[in-house]
């Protein structure tokens, strides 16, 4: 067979299992996170040990330190992966809801009621949790979804659809309502992205490079990002001690991440106030400065010039770019023109100027005195995600249970015809 041929019998097997997803109760898909949380800790020395062999394999191979973090497993994250469906279970079910409902002069009952997407296709590299975030959020929705991680993580994949698979057979759910695709061919992405009759919507989640692949090879729908350039501006008058605190998390706790820090921005009237506490706080922990002739010399030995593609750019490591700028205007501009509609933050005590910077900043997510790093489906109060969407439509930022669904027009009449 054929990988394109292999590749649609799977898509056909998950648009058979969202049919029975569709109708599932939500004591039947809370009972299958449930049983998968109680699985996760049954099983967790055999998904640990998985996830080993491919830190083995991906260390052989030379992958670097940010994807070796997002590939790696501890029981930390395992009681993270359990507390993520645990919490999923108890969130309302939204599969069925009429959100709005009104009447019409000829006594028709008009509503939107809230259905599943149907399936999901789940591309995405590295991180083997976002296996268990995707697939229960989908459940949750009542959708089915194709899982495609990536060949660095086909062990620990492998491991946890196993155990996914069991977790849904247990709660009389199809288990085809979460597959994995087991091969690692490239060309089986491309066959995914073709097959519009099942597919509702594809979710590319990784490197730029995969989501504009993924982006320019479908025929269905993609919610996608391509890259993660967030701004902090530290504001005239902002607490320098707070704005420290979040520049120094939004940077150094994960950098790796797609909503770590990229670039801070601070107003001219606190650069000579600030630049020299980033200095000692942030290059103590290694980080390399990319620095705008402003703020070059008040960035120590760690700092090195600006270069023009520094800017709005995605590192991904301990690196940082820096600009002195004028005003609030100035970051505004900035951020128009080298963001990433991802995530951008104000360290400010202006109340105006913060509400004027959550309106116009074009962000996912935009925030005042808070870390970028909280963009996140969980930290928003999700419960998990299962990508941030930078476009538009349907979705804007984290991606829960409310997200992977959409509305239909339902009408009640008694016997109306159109005149």
């Amino acid at each position: 067979m054929s990988s394109a041929d292999e590749m649609k019998l799977l898509a056909a097997r998950a648009r058979e299992a969202a049919r029975a997803m569709r109708r599932a109760t939500a004591a039947a898909k809370t009972r299958a996170l449930e049983t998968l949380a109680a699985l996760l800790l049954t099983n967790e020395d055999a998904i640990l040990a998985a996830n080993q062999e491919d830190l083995a394999a991906a260390r052989a191979a030379g992958l670097d330190a940010p994807r070796l973090d997002r590939l790696t497993l501890t029981p930390a994250i395992m009681e993270e992966m359990r507390a993520a469906c645990r919490h999923v279970a108890t969130l309302p079910d939204p599969v069925g809801a009429t959100e709005s409902q009104w009447q019409r002069p000829n006594g028709l009952l008009v509503g939107r009621m809230r259905i599943p997407l149907g399936v999901v296709a789940m591309i995405y590299e590295a991180r083997p949790n976002v296996t268990i975030d995707a697939a229960i959020l989908c459940i949750k929705a009542g959708n089915a979804v194709i899982l495609r991680g990536g060949s660095e993580a086909l062990r620990s994949n492998t491991a946890l659809a196993r155990t996914l698979g069991q977790a849904l057979a247990e709660a009389g759910l199809p288990p085809e309502a979460a597959q994995l695709v087991q091969t690692t061919d490239h060309a089986d992405v491309t066959a995914l992205c073709k097959l519009d009759r099942y597919i509702d919507v594809i979710i590319p989640r990784g490197g730029e490079a995969l989501v504009r692949a993924v982006t320019e090879a479908a025929v269905m729908p993609v919610l996608r990002h391509f890259k993660g350039v967030c701004h902090a501006f530290v504001d005239a008058g902002a607490d320098l001690d707070a704005a420290l605190n979040i520049v120094f998390n939004a940077k150094v706790q994960r950098p790796g991440v797609c909503n770590a820090l990229e670039c801070l921005l601070v107003h001219k009237d606190e650069a000579a106030a600030f630049l020299p506490l980033v200095a000692a706080r942030l290059g103590a922990a290694g980080v390399a400065f990319r620095a705008c002739p402003a703020s070059l010399p008040l960035l120590g030995p760690n700092a090195a010039p600006q270069a023009p593609e520094d800017l709005g750019r995605e590192f991904h490591d301990l690196i940082l770019a820096v600009r002195v700028v004028d005003d609030l205007d100035a970051a505004l501009d900035h951020i128009a023109r080298y963001g990433s509609n991802h995530t951008e933050i104000i360290c400010t005590r202006d109340y105006g100027r913060a509400m004027r910077f959550l309106r116009e900043a074009d962000a996912s997510m935009v925030a005042v005195n808070a870390s970028s790093r909280f963009n996140d489906g969980g930290q928003l109060g999700l419960g998990a995600e299962i990508g941030i969407s930078t476009s538009k439509l349907h979705a804007y930022g984290p991606m829960g249970v409310q997200e992977l669904t959409t509305t239909k027009f339902v009408v009640l009449g008694q016997g109306q015809v159109r005149q």
